[in-house]
């Protein structure tokens, strides 16, 4: 006997077409601007020409999609865990690049990340056990971390990336970002149904229009992008392997788990299925896939984006075949660089303004998870309190472009497990988790369980 629609999972469901791909490109819309700063940033500290971080950015971009698809849809048993996620570019992968393309050239960068791939694999499954040891007081920490952190790249896109830039902070650009938010605001709260649902997206397009007369809009880059490009695989020659690179990208790869954990578990808590072992192990693969397909095809390793978990939350859009959509809208950006240029037409502060409210979603979420801990006769006060203050440190100490220095004159392998204040949160929430309520005397449980 078949289910009728009404038994299936939400997670499951498949909205009609047009509905699909507008929430589709609303996913996609949030996810782009992050995604592509990481082969911007990149290319330009290693000084490479345009046409070569263009080409970065179309493989970035053509692996983010095929990462997406994979985490939505699934392979069998192996790859995805089948949850509304949308992969893209890791910001921990930025510094470890630099240094080894600076040491050893980009033939080593894409060796690494390669083997860091294979590494990944190999520890998906033992990573994924470790999901016990992630209770609603470690992951709830760890989710306001992540919301709070992301702050700072939000405030680059409205702003600037440089503080002493001439035109930083322009009243122009912090009213387009204030007047986008406004607009979130007023959908959320008169739109119902369907229109509700993709009020971000509105807002982006009505940000876009509005910018035109302020001269912060060129479509010059439409016109002069290619109708197809594809990079050939290993497009900087055949990869090399030196040792200290290698560890560097597996190191990349181990705080990438930790990150992806946080927003998968994130997920599940708000569509309502939490991922087993087994489904989380299937995610964590695909992002160690996703250093594979990276390395052979110059792209970068991708981690579940946080803004886009944000997004599930906001809008309550809890079908995986929305992010699918999104997955091969973004294999079409790869695949045709004008559709790409026409979405990197939107100028930053519009983004911004909509990602920052997206991270911020993603910090509610935690505070929601932290809402399930029991508090009282236990040391979690404390566990929470110590966690938020050493792990936003590395947050708070940055340069003129907002990039971390806390830790600038460490070893470069301690600079790439501490550099990112989620890494840091995460190291210290799940070690006082195990000192306080698993090692020694037994402790009152977490979650306060229900009356």
């Amino acid at each position: 006997m078949s289910s009728s629609p009404a038994e299936v999972h939400p997670v499951d469901q498949r909205p009609p077409l047009p509905k699909l791909t507008l929430l589709g490109l609303q996913h996609m819309s949030i996810m782009y601007a992050g995604s592509v700063a990481v082969p911007l940033v990149v290319g330009s500290a290693l000084k490479l020409d345009a046409a070569t971080i263009a080409l970065l950015v179309n493989a970035d971009l053509l692996v983010a999609g095929i990462a997406t698809l994979i985490q939505a849809i699934g392979i069998g048993k192996l790859f995805g865990v089948r949850l509304p996620v949308v992969a893209g570019a890791t910001f921990t992968v930025v510094n470890p690049m630099i240094m080894i393309a600076s040491q050893y050239g980009m033939q080593a960068v894409y060796g690494a990340m390669l083997a860091s791939g294979v590494f990944g694999l190999l520890i998906a499954k033992p990573f994924a056990k470790m999901i016990r040891f992630f209770p609603p007081l470690v992951s709830g920490t760890l989710l306001v971390v992540i919301g709070i952190s992301l702050l700072g790249p939000g405030v680059g896109l409205i702003a600037g990336h440089d503080t002493e830039a001439p035109d930083y902070a322009k009243p122009a650009n912090i009213a387009l970002a204030f007047g986008v938010i406004a607009v979130i605001i007023l959908f959320t709260r008169v739109l119902r149904g369907f229109a509700s649902q993709i009020g971000p997206l509105l807002a982006l397009v009505i940000g876009l229009v509005a910018a035109i007369p302020m001269g912060l809009v060129s479509f010059k880059g439409i016109a002069d992008a290619d109708w197809f490009g594809l990079a050939s695989p290993f497009h900087f020659g055949p990869p090399t392997f030196p040792i200290a690179a290698v560890l560097s990208m597996c190191v990349v790869m181990l705080v990438t788990y930790t990150e992806s954990t946080a927003d998968l578990v994130a997920v599940g808590e708000i569509t309502g299925r939490p991922p087993t072992d087994s489904d989380l192990a299937r995610g964590l693969a695909t992002d160690g896939l996703s250093a594979i397909l990276g390395g052979a095809m110059n792209s970068f390793p991708d981690t579940a984006f946080a803004q886009n978990v944000g997004l599930v939350r906001m809008t309550g859009v809890r079908s995986r075949w929305v992010v699918a959509m999104a997955g091969g809208l973004l294999v079409l950006m790869g695949l045709v660089p004008k559709v790409g240029a026409f979405v990197a037409a939107v100028p930053e502060p519009v983004v911004g303004a909509v990602a920052v409210v997206m991270f911020a979603m993603v910090a509610v979420v935690g505070v929601q998870n932290l809402k399930k801990v029991q508090f009282s006769g236990n040391h979690n006060t404390f566990i929470v309190a110590v966690s938020f203050g050493v792990g936003l440190l590395p947050a708070f100490s940055t340069n003129r472009f907002g990039n971390s220095i806390f830790f600038q004159h460490f070893p470069s392998w301690l600079q790439t497990i501490c550099g990112s204040p989620i890494t840091v949160a995460a190291i210290v929430a799940f070690t006082l988790n195990l000192l306080f309520n698993h090692l020694g005397k037994r402790r009152e449980p977490d979650v306060l369980k229900a009356p």
